[in-house]
């Protein structure tokens, strides 16, 4: 069985969600990041952590990645051209989407006060605009991100999308709306959140 360490108002939503989708039992500890326990797991105090055979891993997509490639679903084949565009959009998402939210937010509230620039969430809500029209024009035809299929970067994209409406970040793209009601709306989200 796995654990899942960190709470579902944090990135630990994706593990969370993605374990529900794949039916593997598992653990929820709901900690918050820097907390003695998490500490204890990741020098680093970030969460999620997912605890496999007592090894700790790191890092949503990291955690992503490996349970994908572990159940054989959820991913295209490594190795693939499908996968190559898999692993292509989930690194536009961390880099456009993800870094852009978590950078907003160490501004409002995780920097000391002395040190945040409150300026700098113009210039990020404009770059996260412009990343939605790049990313539409990405998208495949069907439900998902790449197409008919659900793929690692999904877990990703619904939970930045999900996180920009949180931080004020206007959802711009009606495609974009569209898909982050549908993924919402999956009985494995449903559940994962309730925890």
């Amino acid at each position: 069985m796995y654990q899942v360490i960190g709470t579902t108002r944090s990135r630990a939503m994706r593990v969370l969600w993605m374990l529900e989708e794949i039916g593997a039992p598992y653990q929820h500890v709901a900690e918050n990041p820097r907390s003695p326990g998490v500490v204890a797991l990741n020098p680093a105090g970030k969460i999620p952590i997912l605890i496999v055979d007592g090894t700790p891993v790191t890092d949503s997509t990291a955690i992503l990645t490996y349970l994908a490639d572990h159940h054989g679903t959820l991913t295209h084949p490594a190795g693939t051209l499908a996968r190559a565009r898999q692993d292509s959009l989930t690194q536009f998402l961390l880099d456009e989407f993800d870094a852009a939210l978590w950078l907003a937010a160490r501004h409002s509230f995780i920097l000391p006060e002395e040190m945040r620039l409150a300026g700098i969430k113009n210039t990020l809500r404009w770059e996260f605009e412009q990343s939605q029209k790049v990313l539409v024009n990405r998208m495949g035809e069907g439900a998902y991100l790449m197409g008919d299929q659900m793929t690692v970067p999904d877990f990703i994209l619904a939970n930045c999308l999900s996180w920009a409406l949180t931080a004020k970040f206007p959802i711009t793209e009606h495609r974009l709306t569209d898909y982050l009601e549908r993924m919402r709306a999956r009985p494995a989200y449903q559940r994962a959140l309730a925890r």
